[in-house]
């Protein structure tokens, strides 16, 4: 059963439709949001837009917007993990491990506890109705905004994964961080 679509006050979290390619193509161009999402070096065309975003069938990410008062506000991808990687960060065969990744894409919305919002209410769904057992995520260790939003939603620092994003042309270390059912 799927975690989503879900609305929790003024946040709603859906699947992404074709109509969703205009607010994302706008954020994959902002320097402030492509500083920590994929690049500043990689603004993205309407076509890689498409193509990374809207073209996931058949694959286990499932892409989702977000919207605060019924706005775009940003991204949000969910995902169980591969098994290799399961193996890589030490959880046992059989259990339900999913990764997420999110942005705001709004820099105006940054502050505002959407991103902290959006975090505990997408844990709660995959944890009770998407059948995960544990959540990960892999913040950017110089990413002290990221990782004070995760901690402050139950995730805790498992271990440090060396050059484990490549970023801006650079490899950059990343925490594996863990949120428990």
């Amino acid at each position: 059963m799927s975690a989503f679509p879900l609305t929790a006050g003024s946040l709603t979290i859906r699947p992404l439709i074709p109509e969703d390619v205009a607010p994302l193509r706008r954020w994959l161009t902002t320097p402030e949001v492509l500083a920590y999402y994929e690049g500043r070096d990689r603004p993205h065309t309407e076509e890689m837009v498409r193509e990374r975003y809207l073209s996931k069938t058949g694959e286990p990410v499932q892409g989702l917007l977000i919207l605060w008062w019924d706005a775009p506000a940003g991204y949000l991808q969910v995902y169980p993990l591969s098994m290799a990687d399961c193996v890589a960060y030490g959880y046992e065969p059989g259990l339900s491990v999913f990764g997420m990744d999110l942005f705001i894409g709004e820099p105006s919305l940054w502050n505002q506890g959407i991103g902290t919002a959006v975090v505990m209410e997408a844990a709660h769904a995959l944890f009770t109705r998407g059948g995960a057992q544990r959540l990960v995520v892999d913040p950017r260790v110089e990413n002290d905004r990221a990782v004070h939003v995760y901690k402050k939603c139950g995730f805790a620092i498992q271990k440090r994964l060396v050059r484990h994003e490549h970023h801006e042309g650079a490899w950059h270390d990343c925490w594996l961080m863990e949120k428990r059912a």
